[in-house]
């Protein structure tokens, strides 16, 4: 029974290898653009991490980064 579930009918073969691929193609995906936001949010602290309070308040009031403040896309940096 579990043969049969697994071959289905002549096609478990392409079906489980597509998943296999899909699956593999993905978390090669997750680890590149995980490796470049960590290579993106060091150059972000290198740049800006020690940033005086007189910067911080002028960048504060530019309108761009009131949307990205806003936003949250640096809330966990």
């Amino acid at each position: 029974m579990i043969y049969n579930f697994l071959n289905m009918d002549g096609y478990g073969l392409y079906v489980f290898s597509s998943f296999i691929f899909t699956f593999v193609s993905f978390a090669g995906l997750y680890l590149i653009i995980k490796s470049q936001l960590i290579k993106e949010q060091k150059k972000f602290k290198a740049k800006f991490g020690s940033l005086t309070s007189d910067k911080v308040l002028a960048a504060k009031s530019q309108k761009i980064n009131k949307e990205i403040l806003a936003a949250g896309t640096f809330s966990k940096i």
